[in-house]
């Protein structure tokens, strides 16, 4: 089977009007298991697991979490078990687990969950050697799986890019920042970075990009933006307008969005774009950073939204 094509043009009328050749990189398409920024962003943490001997894997995360479908994929692909400390109350006895869930299951996973006052502790030393000694030794990712050594696995998508076309911007979604700051450490200096925010009140997540470049290259960039204005009301929450935008991009381009991230992420571009925030002859690529693995989980609390 041929390789997919990672990178299309996006023939989008506000972008030819305003002179700005918009790119898509399918980084959804890069692996059939384990696709898109997850899978970077666990290249080197795998690699340091395995190097340090651990043979299991411990995470965190929500109930439709991405990171927890990729981390449980990663240890069935790469020979780990994994456990999954999820947020919110176990499910009652007989309760069918939701699609996000059953799949981690499938893939091997061992899920405890966690009410929310303990959940929050996630960070703290003394929790996680709590963790430890309830559930054995392994090797704990964060949630959402950025720390230090996410990022150079998330840089090295700036190349495979720049392989192929010569750019302007990178937009990417932000949950974390550790996507962002990734890519920020693989730019020559004259390129941008683009975040668009997908959840509420992100202003902090400015002062997390930099912290994290910072501790990866000892320094901080200057070269990036955080969108703040595309979040349709917060993280993961229902909105019309941005399923009506995500049904219209897959008939017109072929390309299915998430709700959670991709789809903030090109309505928020879009709208840049018409605003005149790249300027004429400028190349953007968008990157779609995988998340379709949310879609089943989100029918199953809201029904088929996109038909």
């Amino acid at each position: 089977m041929p390789a997919p094509q990672l990178l299309q043009l996006l023939d989008e009328p506000i972008a030819a009007a305003r002179g700005v050749r918009l790119m898509l990189w399918r980084d959804d398409l890069a692996h059939p298991d384990l696709p898109g920024n997850k899978a970077r962003k666990l290249k080197y943490n795998l690699a340091a697991a395995r190097q340090q001997g651990h043979r299991t894997l411990l995470t965190f995360g929500g109930a439709y979490s991405n990171h927890i479908a990729a981390v449980a994929a990663a240890g069935r692909l790469f020979g780990f078990e994994t456990i999954g400390l999820i947020r919110g109350d176990e499910p009652a006895p007989g309760t069918a687990l939701n699609p996000t869930l059953a799949q981690a299951v499938a893939n091997g996973m061992k899920l405890h969950y966690l009410d929310r006052s303990a959940y929050r502790r996630r960070a703290e030393p003394e929790f996680l050697a709590e963790m430890l000694a309830r559930f054995g030794p392994a090797y704990v990712l964060p949630e959402g799986g950025t720390n230090a050594l996410a990022l150079p696995g998330c840089a090295e998508l700036v190349a495979e890019i720049r392989q192929q076309v010569a750019f302007d911007a990178l937009a990417v979604a932000v949950g974390t920042g550790g996507t962002l700051a990734g890519l920020l450490t693989g730019l020559a200096g004259a390129e941008q970075v683009v975040g668009v925010a997908a959840l509420k009140n992100g202003g902090f997540l400015r002062q997390e990009v930099d912290a994290l470049t910072l501790a990866a290259t000892g320094q901080a960039f200057s070269n990036y933006a955080i969108q703040t204005d595309y979040h349709f009301g917060g993280y993961a929450r229902y909105s019309t307008d941005l399923l009506a935008f995500i049904a219209q991009f897959q008939r017109q381009h072929g390309v299915l969005l998430d709700p959670i991230y991709t789809g903030k992420l090109l309505f928020g571009v879009l709208d840049l774009i018409a605003r005149g925030h790249f300027a004429p002859g400028r190349t953007v690529v968008a990157i779609h950073t995988g998340g379709q693995q949310a879609w089943a989980g989100w029918e199953a609390r809201f029904g088929p939204v996109l038909s």
